[in-house]
């Protein structure tokens, strides 16, 4: 046994908005108060079977509990975590068995010597050696004050490589595993709900003592638990108890929390875990995925996360004999559909909500398998656009029929119920490509440490919406008033009330050759405000501003340009600023993961009064060709004649303000 811990006297803090998705919502600090000078306790654990409805064991005593987020850093990361492989698109074998699902990526940064000396590496941070390398670790390091690499530390899945060595009959790397999660129990005993990073990585570790378990049959070539190793069990018991009194309920952190709790009964042949398991699962599945196939996270990332996450659901009933019933499969079906449509011609995933660049991954033969591969196998969506009840519009201009693949024109636009989980305050924003490049962006994913960059990248100011900066907005309910969706164009009426005494209403047209977007933004408040219309723009655009009604974006064989055309006000000569790369306020940023901030433009359309109308037209051009255009007013209504190199539209503004194409 390893030595008593050296006193740490230390308090770190860790500051999550907190979420509990049993029905109610936290929000603030949560303070982990590291202990100080102490013995190492006994391994506690629980006592007789774990089931539900029975006392969790008298915890020994511990700071005073934290509230888990299930918006926080305590889930794998889509598109960084995430593993790329999905699961079997047929029902797999009843084995009587848990299959290890691997290590979510974290392993890959800890190589078997560096395990074996007891450092940890997560992120873009530099490796900590956070142990004696004997396995004595200690367990409250936490060097660059991030939740993430916190609750990964406590995770253990960054022993990844020592047990797939262990299992292959390295008996060094799998003592030495075992001494670390051995180290762990004792350190962390029962119950560890004081910790905030112990408690959200219980499902992750859950998983890494199967793993374990399986590496000690395997590469000692036993068919049973030797006694020394029994230690392990009573560790499993004690995170299927934790499990079963603290359930996250029906989220992809509770879904995770269930088919570990599984994994658990079918190891210990524990039938009354499993039922369990499969209860929560039938419940959490129609409230994690609607009949339509989006999902409850308001994050296209965490859509495709869940396809994949309820996909391992499906294989690990299967493979240990519990039937998972057809909700599942039906819901999985919707999704990969959604997730089809949330896919750019780019061939990346929408990055909406909490979302890194990442490009979508499809069982064979699913319309997801098709845009994967860029139509070249699986089936073809049946839709070239689709609203969504849960807040989302996805469309296209093809599939590939009559041009390319990657130069169709994609978009999204968002609408529906107040922020949620992984969303932003993204509500009538739109996030165009094409050309085969990104014209108008979402920032992405800035990672869940509160500070500015998070607070901004959520914010209204960091999506291509009307804000008022003047004005205190908050976040909530958007109205899809109407939509019309034709074969040459689509278009959509958009409102909702940001602020006390402030209305916003956004109309959006999407045309067809020539591919191009317009929007009419209309402020009203009772008082003066700011307006100001953004558009947020690739990292690698460079913009002109040429008048009050004219911007260019150049990059690459391509440029966008962005007018202001003068309709019932006209812009004042400030109409057309640019921010890029700003930090006090923070303003022009792109994230294409977590651990990378770029800046991006941000063209900014202005406007000062009681009442604004922004009249906005994104039209994406080749390299050689010109944008112009004309209006006029007939019978009452407003006109816009555009000509994009040789091609031609009209837009008709009625005096609602719904925008329809004429020719």
């Amino acid at each position: 046994m390893a030595q008593p811990k050296r006193r740490l006297g230390t308090t770190v803090a860790l500051t999550l908005a907190c979420v509990l998705v049993c029905g109610v919502a936290f929000a603030g600090a949560v303070f982990v108060l590291m202990p100080g000078a102490r013995n190492r306790p006994t391994a506690a654990s629980a006592d007789g079977s774990p089931t539900p409805g029975s006392p969790p064991p008298s915890p020994t005593a511990s700071p005073r509990p934290s509230i888990p987020d299930t918006t926080s850093s305590e889930e794998p990361l889509p598109g960084v975590d995430t593993p790329a492989t999905p699961p079997p698109s047929t029902p797999v074998a009843n084995t009587g068995t848990y299959a290890c699902p691997g290590f979510s990526g974290i392993q890959s940064g800890v190589p078997l010597p560096m395990l074996l000396q007891d450092t940890f590496a997560w992120g873009d941070d530099p490796p900590y050696k956070v142990g004696n390398g004997s396995g004595d670790v200690n367990w409250r390091s936490n060097p660059y004050q991030k939740p993430s690499w916190y609750m990964w530390l406590h995770s253990l899945r960054w022993l990844g490589n020592g047990i797939e060595a262990g299992q292959r009959g390295d008996r060094k790397a799998l003592r030495h595993v075992l001494a670390i999660i051995h180290d762990w129990v004792q350190d962390n005993p029962y119950s560890w709900k004081g910790d905030v990073g112990a408690w959200e990585a219980t499902m992750h570790r859950t998983n890494v003592l199967l793993c374990a378990r399986q590496a000690v049959l395997t590469g000692m070539r036993v068919s049973s638990l030797p006694t020394q190793y029994a230690w392990l069990d009573k560790a499993l018991v004690d995170h299927a108890q934790f499990m079963i009194v603290n359930w996250s309920g029906s989220s992809n952190h509770g879904t995770d929390e269930s088919i570990a709790l599984f994994g658990v009964g079918c190891t210990l042949k524990r039938p009354e875990l499993k039922k369990l398991a499969v209860d929560r699962l039938t419940q959490a599945i129609t409230t994690a995925i609607d009949p339509q196939g989006s999902t409850n996270e308001q994050s296209v990332g965490y859509a495709m996360f869940n396809y994949l996450l309820w996909g391992r659901a499906t294989t690990t009933l299967q493979r240990c004999g519990a039937n998972p019933g057809q909700v599942i499969a039906q819901r999985r079906a919707a999704l990969s559909e959604w997730l089809a449509l949330a896919t750019k011609s780019t061939g990346e995933l929408q990055q909406v909500g909490d979302a890194v660049r990442q490009k979508p991954t499809g069982a064979a033969g699913t319309a997801l398998d098709y845009v994967a591969s860029l139509g070249k196998r699986g089936t073809k969506p049946s839709k070239r656009v689709a609203v969504y009840d849960a807040g989302y519009v996805f469309g296209r201009t093809g599939w590939g029929e009559t041009r390319p693949f990657g130069q169709e024109s994609t978009y999204s636009i968002r609408y529906g119920v107040a922020r949620t989980l992984h969303g932003h305050d993204d509500h009538m924003s739109i996030t165009y490509s094409s050309h085969g490049h990104d014209v108008l962006i979402d920032p992405g994913h800035s990672g869940y440490k509160l500070d500015k960059w998070q607070a901004w990248s959520k914010s209204q100011v960091a999506h291509n919406v009307m804000t008022i900066p003047s004005a205190e907005t908050v976040s909530v309910p958007t109205q899809l008033v109407r939509a019309s969706i034709t074969p040459t164009w689509e278009s959509y009426s958009l409102a909702d009330s940001p602020a006390p005494g402030v209305t916003r209403k956004r109309d959006v047209l999407v045309l067809k050759d020539p591919d191009l977007v317009i929007t009419l933004d209309r402020g009203q408040a009772t008082s003066t405000q700011r307006y100001e219309t953004l558009w947020h723009l690739a990292p690698d655009q460079k913009v002109t501003v040429q008048s009050p009604t004219t911007a260019v974006a150049t990059g690459g064989k391509s440029k966008t340009y962005l007018l202001q055309i003068p309709y019932q006000q006209q812009p004042p000569a400030d109409g057309i600023t640019v921010v890029q790369g700003r930090q006090d306020p923070v303003q022009g940023w792109y994230y294409p993961d977590i651990f990378h901030r770029e800046p991006a433009p941000v063209v900014k359309f202005n406007r000062n009064g009681n009442a604004a109308t922004v009249l906005s037209a994104i039209v994406p051009a080749g390299s050689t060709e010109t944008v112009t255009y004309k209006t006029r007013t007939v019978s009452g209504m407003f006109f816009v004649d555009l000509t994009v190199g040789t091609r031609k539209a009209t837009i008709r503004i009625q005096q609602d303000g719904r925008l329809t194409r004429i020719s």
